[in-house]
């Protein structure tokens, strides 16, 4: 009995060690990355592990640069979560596929990550007296309109310098949105090089032959060995310019017949339930989520999922659908949520029809389609239930409050006296019959009307406001005048969303405008005095504008706007 209590203790210890063993994630900041770049592997343990790691096997395939470590400690509902990370910042030895090993924290392990290392390209296309110029590239010439293209500008420095500007990128006609930045060195013809990337992704929204004009670089690059009459060192102002880029942007291509255009690298369509729906029982009500997973595409590209229709017999209720737009190093993830309660009104089957969403595959070229198929629903009876009337299916539903009110008197007395009320019909009536006399008389009188009086009336007095915002705002954006860029915002706003403040205003408005918008705010009522610029302000401005010009010829392309949701 004693040998098999030991041994006994002995398998447990080592079935704890497995269960309870510390997760230790890895994460690199590009891949692929090339050979002479230097990149970074993050190790991250959510709980403090066995012991310290031992990063050895890591020297087989990469030179360790740099190692650092850091703690953090998070309060969530009471309980303090320690998350400590190990930084290792490496370079390749070797191009080609390969994988980031196995590091042990003691008993804790890593995972194996793999990697693709790519070999140097750029050794034949530096001088050696380039110590400053920049590098652009996209991932595609030929892409679909409205579909992602990642444009990719890397600038290159071995020189000190202060007051450094980079333009961002322009395009008509386009999205352009913002992903991130990353910083690294490298070695370019036994020079090292600091890097500094930065991403986008660009959605064109016309086909046809476009060019991503040249960015330009400005900096006061520092000249060693030059020092002025005060004895601080000299500069000199550089001005350095990219290559431009020509796109040959594709129009929706005929293998797609949906009349909702969808370009994506990847395409994901799941459903949850939230109970059983094979044992459901009349009356009570049962949850289905469908959510729309899109790697490469914008919100406004997602069509609707929700394709059942209302019964009398199994009354559906949609909620308003979750959006999520996530920005990563490999461009726009952009998810759509929709939930729908089912509430059976009497036992039976019923069918629940497919659901298909056709998209284009960017990376194959091809059509696919992401389909949910044919579900069936029995429902059983259920004497708890209440008794539900059933209403015709060509009655609206609509939500009544449950708080009952009394009809007021004038109600109670139109529905009490039956003749009153027949007066006041008979009225409505003959005065309804008298207006549309007038209005055909009208007609007739203003059928001579000349095309100059035509063209005069055309624009609405809400039309001419908008345009007075705009041209306000783009005076105020000009002369960088946060003031007079407020005013003109607010009077725009309470056009558009009737809001009368900045802060309402700003959600109303896709991603890049509403931080400008807040950012404009923030410098308002900020409590020192700040310098306000407002160029951004009215670049993002005119795209949000380019983007609602589309929907108004919306009739006259094929597409879905990008922007609807």
């Amino acid at each position: 009995m004693p040998l098999f209590i030991l041994f006994f203790s002995l398998w447990l210890a080592g079935f704890s060690t497995n269960v309870f063993a510390t997760d230790i994630t890895v994460e690199v900041d590009r891949n692929p990355v090339s050979v002479d770049e230097t990149f970074q592997i993050t190790f991250t343990a959510n709980e403090s592990p066995d012991d310290d790691p031992d990063f050895s096997p890591l020297e087989q395939d990469f030179t360790i640069q740099n190692e650092s470590k850091s703690s953090q400690m998070t309060l969530i509902n009471g309980k303090s979560n320690y998350i400590t990370q190990w930084v290792e910042t490496v370079t390749a030895k070797d191009s080609g596929n390969t994988t980031i090993p196995i590091i042990k924290f003691g008993k804790d392990l890593s995972r194996a990550t793999p990697i693709k290392i790519l070999p140097s390209s750029d050794n034949k296309t530096i001088q050696n007296d380039d110590n400053l110029f920049l590098k652009v590239e996209v991932n595609t010439k030929k892409p679909f309109v409205q579909s992602q293209v990642l444009y990719t500008v890397k600038l290159y420095r071995r020189v000190s310098w202060t007051n450094a500007s980079l333009k961002e990128p322009e395009l008509n006609d386009a999205v352009i949105e913002k992903l991130g930045d990353k910083k690294y060195s490298t070695q370019i013809n036994r020079m090292t090089y600091e890097v500094i990337e930065q991403n986008y992704a660009i959605f064109p929204q016309k086909s046809g032959t476009v060019i991503i004009k040249p960015l330009i670089l400005t900096a006061d690059v520092l000249v060693h060995g030059r020092q002025s009459f005060f004895g601080t060192s000299m500069t000199k102002h550089q001005i350095v310019e990219s290559d431009s880029i020509t796109l040959n942007v594709q129009p929706t291509p005929t293998t797609f017949k949906e009349s909702h255009w969808l370009s994506a690298e990847n395409v994901e369509l799941t459903q949850t339930w939230s109970g059983n729906f094979s044992q459901t029982k009349v009356g009570e009500p049962l949850t289905r989520t469908i959510k729309l997973v899109a790697n490469g595409a914008m919100l406004g590209q997602l069509p609707e999922l929700n394709n059942v229709k209302n019964d009398s017999q199994l009354k559906s209720h949609p909620a308003q659908p979750v959006l999520h737009e996530d920005k990563t190093s490999n461009g726009i993830v952009a998810s759509r949520e929709e939930s729908v309660v089912f509430i059976p009104n009497k036992a039976g089957d019923y069918t629940l029809p497919e659901i298909q969403v056709s998209w284009f595959n960017t990376l194959s070229q091809k059509v696919e389609t992401a389909t949910l198929p044919e579900m069936n629903l029995t429902v059983a009876d259920n004497e708890n239930a209440p008794q539900i009337p059933a209403t015709p299916d060509v009655v609206e539903e609509k939500q009544i409050p449950t708080t009952s009110i009394e009809p007021a008197p004038v109600i109670q007395n139109l529905i009490s006296e039956t003749p009153k009320n027949d007066f006041i019909w008979q009225s409505i009536a003959i005065f309804s019959t008298l207006g549309w006399l007038i209005t055909v008389g009208f007609w007739f009188l203003k059928r001579n009307v000349t095309p100059k009086d035509i063209s005069e009336i055309q624009e609405s007095p809400v039309e001419i406001s908008l345009t007075a915002c705009v041209k306000n705002l783009k005076t105020a954006c000009a002369n960088n005048d946060a003031n007079a860029a407020k005013i003109a915002l607010l009077e725009w706003g309470k056009w558009q969303f009737n809001e009368i403040s900045l802060g309402a205003i700003a959600p109303h408005c896709e991603a890049r405008l509403r931080d400008e918008i807040l950012n404009l705010n923030a410098s308002l009522y900020a409590k020192e005095s700040q310098i306000w610029q407002g160029k951004e302000l009215f670049k993002t401005f005119s795209e949000n504008n380019a983007r609602a010009k589309l929907t108004t010829h919306a009739k006259t392309d094929a597409l879905q706007p990008l922007y609807k949701l």
